[in-house]
This record gives C-alpha cells, structure tokens and sequence, in this order.
C-alpha cells in the first residue's frame, strides 16, 4: 500500500509542471481529486490482492465515476452511476476542451472543457506510475510517464520550466524510488543492521521483534536525490540554451461565436469602432521612415465571412518564426517581376495602449527589431505575442512594399491565384441583389486588374455612398441594405462590402484592420484613434495583396485615407515620366519633391546600404563571436575555481613557513614562539598531505609522520636532501604533537619546496597538470563540504527518530 500512496503523491506533484499552461488553479483540485481516486482504487485492488492487469481497470473505473461527478452529475443517476446522457456529456466538454487548447495560447482559460482533459491526463498518468510502481515493480520506469507531463510545457512553452515545479515533481519522483527500495528491502532484502523494537500487544507482555533497518538505505537515497536535484537545478545554468521542438500547436484565438472566444485578443472591429467614436482623439503611435512618407499600419487580417461580418483565422507563430531569429518568412504571392521599395520604420507605441498583442506595421514585414517573444504568421505576416504587450513598445521595422505598373497588373489577368481557399469562399446564403450587384458593377472589365478598380469606383464615385459611424450593425440583411439602399457606413461595412464583392467575381480578398498614415508633426507621424481603419486588401499572383481604399476620404470621410497610386484612375497618357509612389502613400505625398533634409528622420535610418538591401540597420549590440567568448571564459573561469583555492591556501601557507623564530627573551615571549612554531609546523603539514593527495601518494591514516617519510623515501628513491628535507618537517611535526617542549622550529619553507619538487619529478605531466588546474584536494574539500550540507537532511531524521522515542518511553 505504501507503493501506491508513493505513486499517487509522485503523479500529483508531477502534475506541478503543468501551472504555466493555464490560468487560474481549478485545474490543481480536480487533478487533486482524480488522483485521490486512482490512489483509493489502487488500495482497493493492493487489499483484494488483485492480478496487476485488474488495477488499471479498477483506475480507469474510478476516473470516471470521479469525472462524471465532477462534470455530469446533472445527467448521472444517484450523480456518480454513469449514464448515457452523462457518456454524451462528458464526450462533448472533452472535444470542446481539444477544440479550446488548439485555439488559445498558453496560459488557456479554465472552461469545463479544458478542465477536464486535463483532469482525465493527469489520471491516465496516475494509472500508468501506479502499475508500473504498485503492480510491476518497476518504479525507476514509472518515470517515463512522469515525464510525458513535463513534455506538454516543455514542448509549448518558450520559457523553462520553473525551477519550484521542478523540484516539487522531482522529491515526488524520489519519494517513490525510496519507498520502492524500503519495499525491496523491508521484505525480500538482507538485513545487514538490525535494530530492537519493543511491539506492546494488550493484554500480553511486550515482545522483543527483529527487523531490517532501512534508514541507512533511506538516508543515502536523501542524499543522492538531493544531490541529483542540485544539479539539475543548476547545471542548465552553465549549458547555453536550445530552441524546444513544438508537438503541439496553440493557437492565439481569434472571432467566434459562444463559448472559447479569444482571451487575448478583442474583437477588432468593435475595437475599431471604439476608437473612431472616442469624443477627443489620443495619440496611438508615433513613426518615423526613411523616406518621410506615411502609411498605413495594418494590426489585423480578416479572413473568414460567415455571411455577417469577416473574422479572423487563429494565427500560429512557431518558434522558428519568432522575430529574433532574422527574416521574416517570404511575403504571399510576391514574385520578382514588380519593383520593389524597402523602407525601414521606427514605431513607438504610447503607454496608454492597452491589450494589444499585434504590432502595427506597413506591409509586407521582412524584418522586425523589437524586445520580447513575437511571432510572425507565414500566412498573414501578422505580428503576435502570446505572453507580451504592445504598450510603451518601440521597434524598427524593414519592409519590402511592391511597386505594380499598370501594365504589370494587367498582365496578371487568368493566372490562377495560388491562396487558401478561404480567401474566396462565400455562404450559399448570401443574397442573390449582392451577387448580381457584382456582376453588375464589373460587367465591361476586361481584366481582373479591371475588376478591381471598377469595384473600388463604384464606392467612391457612382454609388453615392455616404460616410457615417452610426451604421444598423452585422447581418445579412444590413449587408444588403449597406450596398442596395442605405449606401451610408463606415469604413468596416465599405472594406467589408469590396471584399464580399472581389469575392463574388474570383478575387482574392480579406479585410485589414489598423491605422491610417496619420498627420506629420515635426519629424515623426503621429497616429491618434481617429486614424482607426479598415481596408480591403486583394491578392494578385505574382505580386501578393495590395491594399485597395473604397472608403470616402477627406472631410465627409476618413480624413487620413489615402488611395493607393496603382488604384488610382487609369492614368492618362503624357509625354513625361512619373513616378509610382509607395502603396498606401497620396498622390500629393508622392508628388512631392523630398529634399535631403526631409527625407532624413531622427533616427538616421537611411543610413548607407539599407534602403538597397531592404534590412534593418546593423544592430549595435555585441556580436554572437563575443557573446560565445565570454561565455567560453566564464566557464574557464568556473573551471579554475578550484586551481584558484588551492593557490589561496597554498600561499597562506607558505607565507607562514617562512616565519624566523629567534631565542625567546622572557617567559611571554617563549609561549608565543611555542605557539607560532606551532602554527608553523601545522601549516607545513597540512601543505605536504596537500601535495600528497594532489599527486595520488596519499598518507595511509595509520601511518607515523617518520613512518611516512621512510616509505616515501624508499618508494620513489628520493636523493639525500630530499630525503632529509622530508625527515627534518617529519620530526618537527612528531616533536609538535608529542614533545613537552618542542625546541626550536627552523624555517620550513625551503625544505618544503625541495619536497614537492622531488615528488613532482616522479609522476606524469598530465598528473602534475591536473594537481595545477583540478587539484584533488580541493576538490575534496569541495566534496566533504556537499557532504556535510547532506548531512543536514541526517539531522532532521534523527530528531524525528529521537521525538518518536521519547514519545514512547513517555
């Protein structure tokens, strides 16, 4: 029985390791109670003496009494006997549980669902320890299971595992191996100590009973599991870090419907909103670019439309895709044929931001420097954290933005756009007036290029649409009525409306949601909350998404919207040139002539080569050769702790050897010179059984200092004054311990010099190297003191032992 209560405490506190993933601690008593369970049908099967194969399914019983307790009492009979209703109960809270994992990011709010699984892992766990410990005898596998429960975190977590947890599930793991050797040894083992119990039974007189003594056993395990835990804790320490391998994919969230919406993201377009109705503006951000040019900030992409208003896919940002390893993965759908202009942004985010996990950034990213764990995902490029906040955030951002020609776009027309199919999809349900009105609008396009614009001037010039924040909501029916009757929204139902349109016709399509350009105030733009946006983005084969403005601009609209140059009117031919501006720039802005001075922000970021290669400017921070190196010395320097000591004590030492005793002038003096000869003899012997140890000649306890000294001298055939330096600090040590009055104590130092040197002669270079970087008698020193710190735990049993006698002689 003790097995399987060791089983149960180490399967619980394994469970530890699992408190980063989630949020509150609902989930610490239910596995608590799950284990009570399998602990209780393990000591009902250990009582019945039942075969090891029926006491994982006794388990397995228990667990789910206990789950349908816990989760389906409501659909149970007498709230524990399962029952159909309760199996389909349970059923459905675990595939929302899955459904909820593969949807958050850690740490995962604690629904019934999430709660549960987690509940019915631990108990599997659990099962498995107590049949491996309990049934087969085998506890040292028992911790393959355990460690199943450090993987989950390991494998999705980025930081390591904490420290406490790990000890806790360690001294459960050690609890079990110690109470499976006192198991092995109490019963089948050899009794090596034996000590007397008096066992007093009522109404007869005591007993005198003989068992084995095990408390050398426990103590040495306390020792080598302390010890081992020591190490574990420390050692990673001094190891550089790798990059864990993710098996299991938590998303970040995203728009949904009923329970399991997002926990860290808010709904975008309410947010929008939000802010486009705030009575005074307030400064979101700041940025500054290496061309003086505004553009617009994308936070969101909005992928999916479920017939009443867009939503967003769960982004997934593994670990090679953080933005400290480098490049950002390649833009979708962009190829080499447009031109391409790489800009690098530096963007401060104000401190009175709050719950944003998005950075703003202008499409498409290549490149990002900024503080913290953010990812990037491949299909969006949109820019996350799990775990951080953008408020008071300040990075630099390279993006490589595409140039398209006219004529580019154009040519593009019947190459088969290679994008998720969600990028097109429509609900059978949508209202025949949208899909018409599509056709309608597009009807005479000769290209897809074509279709494009025709959808975006339909908002912006035949369709009298007006531009208003008091809209009738999301529905189907306020789509329809946005686009066939009212025509009067905000840029939500004008981005939203192109996309469904583009959608309609075979465009690829999604909706971004962030900031416009904003206003320039000095060097820097400045973005307040009345630049919040929406705009619809189509995607193009061979030049990926383009941003496109269906949205009323100037005063009867957003004021800061500006449409692209590539959106523009077909333009009309004339005998000069121009220029195609930056995607998102106005026509004004790109008409402009920049002089030096005005292309040039604070923070210099068009300095030499950046512009041309599209990167971040080189970081001034130290390089990974210097990070390397002095790392590398601060392990050579750990590593010569040892060499370090011993010279301490060695020239401590020796500075005493060298102290001149001089004829005694009156009684006082007489004892200090006694004394300090005393000191100066037990230095000198203290250095020699030193040297001893650290060339592997070490003194036998039993052996006299002249004794010593003989079989030295004999053994490695010392010369003469070798010899005699030898023999003249054994008799000073002999007359120091065993005269009355010890004479005169001459200078040692010389005579132990020409000792070591005589024995360092004899054994190998690589011995006397390591005496030098590695001495053995540090290193003993070294070990003696674990030792004693071990020997602390000894205490704490022996004054429990001492307790329980006195309680009973009491």
């Amino acid at each position: 029985m003790r097995l399987t209560i060791a089983a149960g405490v180490a399967s619980f506190t394994a469970a530890f390791l699992l408190s980063p993933l989630f949020q509150g601690g609902g989930w610490f008593w239910t596995s608590l109670g799950v284990v009570l369970a399998v602990v209780a049908a393990g000591l009902v099967s250990s009582r019945l003496s039942l075969p090891a194969w029926a006491a994982p399914l006794l388990g397995l019983a228990a667990t789910w009494i206990f789950l349908t307790l816990s989760f389906a009492s409501d659909k149970a009979w007498a709230l524990v006997v399962p029952t159909k209703s309760s199996v389909v109960e349970l059923g459905r809270l675990l595939a929302v549980g899955w459904a909820d994992i593969q949807r958050f990011a850690a740490p995962v709010p604690e629904t019934e669902g999430v709660t549960l699984l987690t509940a019915g892992g631990v108990a599997l766990i659990a099962i498995a320890v107590d049949l491996l410990a309990a049934r087969v005898r085998r506890a040292a596998l028992s911790g393959l299971p355990l460690l199943a429960l450090a993987t989950v975190p390991a494998t999705i977590l980025s930081e390591p595992i904490s420290w406490w947890a790990f000890i806790v599930a360690a001294l459960g793991f050690i609890s079990l191996l110690i109470a499976d050797g006192r198991e092995r040894v109490g019963h089948w083992g050899r009794a090596v100590l034996v000590r007397r119990t008096r066992q007093a039974t009522s109404g007869t007189p005591s007993a005198a009973r003989a068992a084995a003594d095990t408390s050398g056993l426990r103590l040495s395990g306390k020792r080598i599991g302390f010890a081992a835990i020591l190490l574990a804790v420390l050692l990673p320490a001094a190891l550089p870090a790798m990059e864990p391998v993710s098996f299991f994919t938590f998303g970040v969230g995203g728009r949904g419907s009923g329970p399991g919406n997002s926990i860290s993201i808010p709904n975008p377009i309410a947010n929008l909103k939000g802010q486009l109705d705030l009575p005074e503006r307030r400064v979101v951000l700041t940025y500054a670019n290496n061309d003086n040019k505004p553009r617009y900030l994308r936070i969101y992409a909005l992928d999916t439309f479920d017939g009443q208003q867009f939503g967003m896919t769960q982004p997934k940002g593994a670990p090679q895709n953080r933005t400290e390893n480098g490049p950002l993965p390649e833009p979708p759908g962009l190829g080499p044929e447009p031109k391409i202009n790489n800009v690098v942004t530096n963007i401060r985010i104000s401190d009175e931001i709050a719950r944003l996990r998005f950075l703003p950034l202008p499409y498409p990213p290549r490149e990002i420097r900024v503080d913290g764990d953010w990812r990037a995902d491949v299909d969006t490029l949109m820019v996350f954290s799990t775990r951080e906040e953008a408020a008071g955030l300040e990075y630099e951002v390279a993006t490589s933005e595409p140039q398209p020609t006219v004529d580019l776009l154009d040519s593009l027309d019947g190459i088969r756009p290679e994008v998720d199919p969600r990028f097109l999809a429509l609900p059978e349900d949508l209202p025949q007036e949208v899909r018409d009105l599509a056709e309608e609008v597009t009807a005479g396009a000769t290209t897809t290029y074509d279709a494009a614009l025709k959808l975006q001037e339909f908002f912006t010039k035949p369709g009298n649409f007006q531009y208003d924040l008091r809209t009738q909501g999301h529905s189907s029916s306020a789509l329809r009525d946005f686009l066939i009757r009212d025509r009067v929204g905000y840029c939500e139902q004008f981005a939203a409306s192109m996309a469904v349109l583009a959608r309609q016709v075979g465009i690829p399509s999604r909706v971004a949601i962030g900031y416009t350009g904003g206003v320039q105030v000095g060097e820097r733009w400045e973005v307040g909350t009345n630049d919040s946006h929406s705009w619809p983005e189509l995607y193009f084969e061979g030049v990926g998404w383009l941003p496109f403005e269906p949205t009323p601009s100037g005063a009867a609209g957003q004021g800061s919207a500006r449409v692209p140059v590539y959106a523009q009117p077909r333009p009309v031919e004339t005998t000069g040139t121009s220029s195609t501006p930056t995607p998102g720039a106005s026509s004004s802005a790109a008409d402009e002539p920049q002089s030096p001075t005005a292309r040039r922000n604070i923070r210099e970021l068009d300095r030499e080569g950046t512009v041309a290669t599209g990167t971040l400017p080189p970081d001034d921070s130290m390089p990974l050769i210097a990070k390397i190196g002095i790392g590398l010395a601060a392990l050579l320097l750990l590593l010569l702790i040892p060499a370090a000591a011993r010279l301490v004590t060695r020239s401590r030492r020796v500075r005493s050897l060298g102290w001149k005793v001089s004829e005694p002038s009156d009684e006082l003096t007489a004892r200090m010179v006694s004394g300090r000869g005393r000191l100066t003899v037990a230095a000198a012997w203290a250095e020699l059984d030193d040297v001893l140890y650290d060339y592997g000649m070490a003194r036998e306890t039993s052996e006299t200092p002249r004794a010593l000294a003989r079989r030295l001298t004999q053994q490695y055939e010392l010369d003469a004054e070798s010899a005699a330096a030898l023999s003249a600090i054994a008799s000073a040590v002999e007359r120091v311990l065993f005269a009355r009055d010890p004479g005169r104590i001459e200078p040692m130092s010389k005579d132990l010099r020409k000792v070591r040197q005589a024995l360092a002669a004899t054994v190998s270079r690589g011995r006397r190297m390591r005496a030098v970087l590695l001495p053995p008698s540090t290193l003993r020193r070294l070990r003696l003191l674990g030792e004693r710190l071990l020997d602390g735990f000894d205490l704490l049993e022996t004054i429990r032992l001492r307790r329980t006698a006195a309680q009973k002689g009491g």
